[in-house]
């Protein structure tokens, strides 16, 4: 099968797991997790580890064996972090609270109001409802104890999953309630199996990525599959430019300025928006990043302009998603048209 380059879908996405026997490297962990789910008798939890090692496609492989084909109106995924660093814009602007948002009320009493509602509400076809929290260490102390109150009071409708790559900053209120589950870095023999067999599906050959090339994309990853997978897919994209002792987001910067230069939009928002959302960058630091690659490869002008009018509006309140995109048709538009 030849490479399929140039689409524009990242492989994190494309090969992420919807069954427990596509998990790989947590086997005691997902053992628990099967067995709630055939017992339809999940406790509270609080699921921690490193980045790329599955919590989060875990829980969803969870929910999908838990509830089936509405596993997804009987979950609800609430990201600490961009709650608290987005403030109130970040309820009002998600379809999912803006119905019962209070524009008048503080963040923290939106936050308790929301979290309560939905926690009440028992579903139709089942006997309670997850409430995943990622990023849970970003929870405020005052979130933490308005949460361990609503998890007291509304057990029995709703069962509430932490996600976390620090549990310390979890209260001792709320862990005493929570079982706790480690997800572990991957082995690197794990890591090695689940590339191959990307590779081998994607129709990537030895001539793009070799042997060493694998050592090494392994190495850097140090545990985290899904950091092995987006380096695994910028060295196939790039027929082997990518430097492994580059920083993550530098190698996935590098790659959307590739796809620009062959005028794959979409690919370039795709690989900027994994900055944003998988790596937490904020729209600013979007741009520092394209900086230093622009000036690294490129060295023309109209990029330069092109990022220091766009960083301008991103400090004045400018919708980062939206200043973005534009960003990169411009770039598009007048340099590699």
């Amino acid at each position: 099968m030849p490479y399929r380059r140039g689409s524009a879908v990242l492989w994190i996405e494309t090969y992420r797991p919807t069954t427990f026997d596509a998990i790989v490297g947590q086997e005691t962990v997902v053992r628990h997790l099967a067995s709630f789910a055939a017992q339809k008798n999940v406790p509270h939890m609080i699921v921690f580890g490193p980045h790329g090692t599955g919590k989060s496609a875990s829980i969803e492989c969870m929910a999908r064996a838990l509830y089936g084909d509405s596993w997804q109106e009987n979950t609800t995924v609430l990201s600490a972090e961009d709650l608290f660093s987005q403030g109130k814009a970040y309820l009002e602007q998600d379809e999912r609270f803006s119905h019962i948002f209070q524009k008048d009320a503080s963040l923290i009493n939106n936050v308790k109001y929301i979290i309560r509602w939905y926690a009440s509400i028992r579903p139709l076809d089942a006997d309670f409802k997850l409430m995943v929290i990622e990023s849970a260490d970003r929870l405020t102390f005052e979130a933490q104890q308005a949460l361990r109150r609503i998890m007291e009071r509304y057990s029995s409708t709703c069962r509430f999953i932490f996600c976390t790559t620090n549990p310390s900053a979890i209260i001792p209120a709320i862990t005493s309630r929570c079982l706790p589950l480690f997800f572990a870095p991957l082995a690197a023999d794990a890591i090695h199996g689940r590339l191959q067999a990307i590779m081998r599906e994607e129709g990537v050959g030895r001539d793009r990525v070799t042997p060493d090339d694998l050592e090494l994309i392994e190495h850097a990853a140090k545990g985290d599959l899904r950091k092995a997978i987006m380096l695994l897919q910028l060295h196939a994209t790039r027929g082997g430019g990518v430097d492994i002792a580059d920083s993550e987001t530098l190698a996935v910067s590098a790659a959307a300025f590739a796809a620009l230069r062959e005028k794959q939009l979409e690919k370039a928002a795709a690989l900027v928006q994994s900055l944003m959302v998988d790596y937490g960058l904020s729209g600013r630091e979007v741009i520092r990043e394209l900086r230093t690659v622009a000036t690294r490869e490129y060295n023309d002008e109209r990029i330069t302009v092109a990022l220091a009018e766009t960083d301008a509006l991103l400090g004045h309140a400018g919708n980062e998603f939206l200043q973005i995109d534009a960003l990169l048709a411009r770039i598009v538009r007048e340099v590699f048209a």
